[in-house]
């Protein structure tokens, strides 16, 4: 009976069931609020990082800080100039991705990472995005794991474009 009144008082304590993930398909839309640009991504489970497609990418100093400006390299886009702090430099391994038009290799190399707010449904996050010219891909943007960790995403690979155009 003592075991049941000491145990009373945790009936009272509210239940917190863990909360399911969001899903959405393995293709949505997502816009780049730095840069005013809704984009088709890709959702990629099995890259770690985002990748941002930029051309004429290049590395300066500003104030001993590193620096990168590019332009974005995808349909419609056009030749505005973008210029962003490093956060970081990745190197990025060899692999062959699925989603190339001429199943082309893809060549190691280091990028620079820039930290960007994007917009997913109605929801916003800070994620970190290396920049690469992905012209040849036929998705502009690629959403990786670390990202949609943030956005709480679990991916349906069958579906597409699940979410309504970003609502930031």
């Amino acid at each position: 009976m003592k075991r049941a009144l000491l145990l009373l008082p945790l009936l009272a304590l509210p239940v917190f069931a863990a909360e399911e993930p969001t899903l959405y398909g393995r293709y949505e839309y997502v816009k780049v609020m730095d840069i005013g640009q809704t984009l088709k991504a890709k959702m990629d489970t099995g890259a770690l990082t985002a990748s941002l497609s930029a051309k004429d990418i290049e590395r300066f100093k500003r104030d001993g800080e590193d620096w990168v400006r590019f332009r974005l390299a995808a349909d419609g886009a056009d030749e505005t100039l973008y210029e962003h702090r490093v956060a970081r430099i990745s190197k990025i391994k060899n692999r062959t991705e699925e989603d190339l038009e001429d199943d082309e290799k893809v060549d190691p190399s280091q990028r620079p990472v820039v930290d960007l707010e994007l917009c997913l449904a109605g929801e916003k996050h800070r994620v970190e995005v290396n920049l690469a010219d992905r012209s040849r891909f036929n998705y502009p943007l690629l959403i990786g794991a670390a990202a949609l960790r943030k956005f709480d995403a679990a991916i349906d690979p069958a579906r597409k474009f699940t979410a309504d155009k970003p609502k930031c």
